[in-house]
């Protein structure tokens, strides 16, 4: 018997949505940059890019505070 009770498959589309946020981020961070280390620093950016997405939204949130 089967237990159906395992709510797995409901949270795959996460990482799908992970996975196109992580190429939309290359993208961006591709286009932005002009050496050679700018592409490689680009290439770990759009792994991480959650990361840079909420530290931009807390500066702007500081700045308008300000």
């Amino acid at each position: 018997m089967t237990d159906r009770s395992s709510n797995a498959g409901c949270f795959a589309g996460g990482g799908a949505i992970y996975g196109l946020g992580i190429i939309g981020a290359w993208v961006f961070f591709f286009q932005r940059a002009d050496a050679f280390w700018e592409f490689i620093g680009a290439f770990f950016q759009g792994i991480v890019w959650p990361a840079y997405m909420v530290y931009e939204l807390f500066a702007t949130l500081v700045d308008a505070g300000s």
